[in-house]
């Protein structure tokens, strides 16, 4: 029996039972006879009964397409379905009282239009849509791990895409502007989709609202250096004396490296040049034609030789680092490689964010290393280097509730201003990437997981084995990390053979990292020093200590016990005044070019 019959007798039955007063308020019939009018809300239910209707054909046709017992498997899914359904419309014609409604959790339908009668049974009936498919993909047969997963990383796309929030006439709440508004923010929100169109990329923020120089990267400091792939920047001392040993940041060239150069107050590096230290930032060029044939040895060439300009320039024997995601994992490439030419002691430590080594349990961006996948990404990178417009889409895949939906609905359907907002201002400024690195990148790491067997990998000839590497590492993991996860940074500590302090931090792979103490918030997990070595994550969890807020004093801490001797904040460690003279005042030009 059709849904779309069930549903218009059942609500026959509602309308004799409970009279005209009840259906009325409702709103839940489909129709009220040929040429009367129908509320909003009646054609709504009657839109989201046509769009379930459809979802059980599709579900019926795909079952047919399955193998016995996985056929009948399918069918017993869809029939509870139905069942569960009817079960909703039964109590959505005739309750049988008003219970106590508990605060709404899912902010898509927090809104109290939600809670009207039709539009709470569209919401539900969304929500029970939703459940019976993801339990649908975990109760497959004759699937393995990894499919069972790219399988409801699809179904989870599917069901956030067909939520009724995201259509004008299933969201009481883009309705009740229309109308408000004399469908004015339909209008606005047609700009704003035309506008991202033009763009190619989807809006997060007031793209006015920000200023690389003005109000984003204002930490003063010079360019001292600049390269085919970076530019090096020296940021000015605000401390009569800083560490005798400089740090040189290394960013992911996947994004821009203002993200440790916020607003002030949220700015990384403006906090460790006030602790004393003489901060060095690579700035990534973004790809263009002319970087086709840059390879992931290349950018293990840039960082030492951005080591060595450091060491040169200060007359210093070694250097702090730090690698920040995909810089870090060729960080560890890069200490590798200086371990195996006997070089090593040019770090003295190595700190790493929210980086990669072991890649097996690298989290939803596996998803897209198929084969079909690959060559997708080969197919839109004809001039050499792959538009950073698509990775910042896959990124938003990965919370496409939060980064694609929710913004479709605000900018599309409510015609909303855009908020002012810096994280996601940096979040939308993508950086092109080399294609040859990046498929080597996601084939070589993400796929085959080369970089974990020593000497399967090699850079300039020179093969890499990660269990040689006795510099000390500070390892930084983000809880909540769905880039990064927690469980794979944590591989870390299982690979070198130096000593290594691992840290967990509240959040994700952005506000895990850019914490201030200022701020005051999310909490951070560590082990004291003397402790007994956790062989899992797990272990690691069950032992630590919680510390709230941030997690950076503890890292200044840290670098400080490999070294605590001091200079004058004076000659080369001030930028442009040593034998490399400024080139132009910090953010550079790399940070600004598209």
């Amino acid at each position: 029996m059709r849904f779309c019959f069930a549903a218009a007798k059942i609500s026959n039955a509602g309308r004799q039972q409970t009279g005209e007063t009840r259906v009325a308020d409702r709103s839940s019939s489909a129709g009220t006879g040929d040429g009367a009018t129908r509320s909003p809300a009646a054609l709504a239910v009657e839109q989201w009964t046509a769009l379930m209707t459809q979802a059980q054909t599709a579900m019926v046709e795909a079952s047919k397409a399955l193998p016995g017992v996985a056929q009948g498997q399918a069918a017993r899914q869809v029939a509870d379905f139905w069942r569960d359904q009817l079960g909703l419309w039964e109590r959505f014609v005739a309750p049988a009282g008003e219970a106590a409604r508990a605060p709404e959790k899912d902010k898509r339908f927090a809104d109290a239009s939600w809670q009207t009668p039709a539009f709470d049974w569209i919401r539900q009936s969304y929500a029970l849509l939703s459940d019976h498919l993801m339990r649908g993909v975990d109760a497959l047969d004759g699937v393995d791990e990894v499919q069972r997963a790219q399988l409801r990383f699809a179904a989870r796309g599917f069901v956030e895409a067909m939520s009724p929030s995201n259509f004008p006439f299933t969201n009481p709440q883009v309705m009740q502007e229309a109308l408000a508004t004399n469908g004015q923010n339909l209008v606005k929100g047609m700009q704003n989709l035309v506008a991202d169109l033009g763009r190619g990329q989807l809006t997060h923020t007031d793209q006015t609202a920000f200023e690389i120089g003005r109000n984003l990267a204002t930490t003063p400091g010079q360019v001292v250096k600049r390269t085919r792939l970076y530019e090096l920047i020296h940021y000015a001392p605000t401390t009569e004396q800083v560490l005798e040993t400089p740090l040189v940041i290394f960013p992911p060239w996947i994004n821009r490296f203002y993200i440790l150069d916020l607003s002030p107050e949220k700015s990384f590096i403006r906090w460790a040049v006030e602790q004393g230290v003489s901060v060095f930032m690579v700035s990534w060029k973004s790809a263009d034609a002319s970087m086709a044939d840059v390879t992931w040895d290349d950018y293990v060439a840039a960082q030492i030789d951005a080591v060595d300009t450091i060491r040169d320039l200060l007359g210093v024997a070694d250097v702090h680092a730090i690698g920040y995601c995909v810089a870090g994992t060729t960080l560890a490439a890069t200490l590798a490689y200086l371990s195996a030419r006997g070089e090593a002691e040019k770090v003295r430590s190595a700190t790493f964010f929210t980086a990669q080594v072991d890649f097996a349990n690298a989290g939803e961006l596996k998803h897209f290393v198929t084969d079909e996948q690959l060559a997708l990404i080969r197919s839109l990178s004809p001039e050499g280097f792959l538009d950073g417009r698509y990775m910042a889409a896959t990124f938003n895949l990965l919370r496409g509730r939060d980064l694609i939906w929710n913004y479709v609905t605000n900018n599309y359907l409510l015609g909303k201003d855009y908020a002012a907002f810096d994280l996601l201002h940096w979040n939308g400024d993508v950086t092109n990437l080399p294609a040859g690195w990046h498929h080597s990148y996601l084939t070589d790491l993400y796929r085959d997981n080369l970089l974990v067997e020593p000497g399967r990998l090699s850079v300039n000839g020179t093969p890499l084995d990660l269990t040689r590497v006795e510099t000390p590492t500070y390892i930084q993991a983000g809880r909540e990390d769905h880039i990064a996860p927690a469980e794979s940074v944590w591989e870390l500590t299982r690979q070198f053979r130096g000593p290594t302090r691992f840290v967990l931090a509240g959040s994700g792979h952005i506000a895990g990292v850019v914490n201030p103490p200022a701020a005051n918030k999310y909490q951070h997990w560590t082990l004291d020093d003397d402790a007994a070595p956790p062989d899992t994550l797990a272990d690691f969890v069950a032992r630590a200590r919680e510390t709230k807020g941030s997690w950076w004093p503890d890292w200044i801490a840290w670098l400080r016990s490999r070294g605590t001797e001091m200079v004058e904040a004076a000659g080369a460690r001030q930028p442009g005044r040593g034998a490399l003279p400024a080139i132009e005042p910090a953010p550079g030009s790399y940070v600004r070019q598209r």
